[in-house]
């Protein structure tokens, strides 16, 4: 996964990907097939890593707020310095291979589903809990912040301060609760 992360799809080379798993290229093809199917089994663990890291910080018993509050703040945290410099795996594969890619595709659209549903639901409990500002629907709200966070990594290539991205996370949620 650090590898594909680090240099890209196209970029990754067999040499690079024996030096990660320390495997000779029969047992590197006997276990995961060829480079794509590798490459589709790293964008899985990436992609349920993110996921369980969501549930984590939206976890139902918490307070919806206070959930979306720690669902920004590691934005925040993976948006500033090294971290942000080196971007997300998903964004990377989706402005490198979406749209030339079937099962690439159907694994960005359906990790972007499951982040909005879950913060869809935050914001549906935030809302049954009158912490939504009036007009706020929170399948719309979702959307937006799905985006955002998303864009948000985009510029995070570009290592922003830290203060920076927090006051900019504060002010887009600061529009859509009391």
């Amino acid at each position: 996964m650090n590898v594909f992360w680090s240099l890209g799809y196209h970029a990754t080379a067999l040499p690079d990907l024996l030096r990660a798993t320390k495997l000779s290229r029969g047992s590197l093809y006997a276990a995961f097939g060829d480079k794509h199917s590798l490459f589709l089994r790293a964008l899985d663990r990436y992609i349920a890593i993110a996921l369980t890291r969501m549930d984590t910080e939206l976890d139902h018993r918490r307070e919806p707020v206070e959930g979306l509050r720690a669902y920004l703040a590691g934005y925040v945290d993976r948006n500033s310095g090294a971290n942000g410099r080196r971007g997300c795996l998903l964004v990377a594969t989706a402005m490198e291979l979406a749209g030339r890619d079937v099962e690439v595709d159907r694994r960005i659209e359906s990790f972007f589903k499951a982040m909005e549903a879950r913060v869809a639901g935050a914001f549906s409990r935030a809302k049954a809990a009158g912490q939504l500002a009036d007009g706020v629907e929170p399948s719309s709200a979702a959307r937006i912040l799905v985006c955002f966070v998303e864009g948000l990594r985009v510029v995070g290539k570009t290592a922003p301060t830290r203060i920076i991205s927090q006051a900019t996370v504060d002010a887009l949620l600061d529009r859509f609760i009391r």
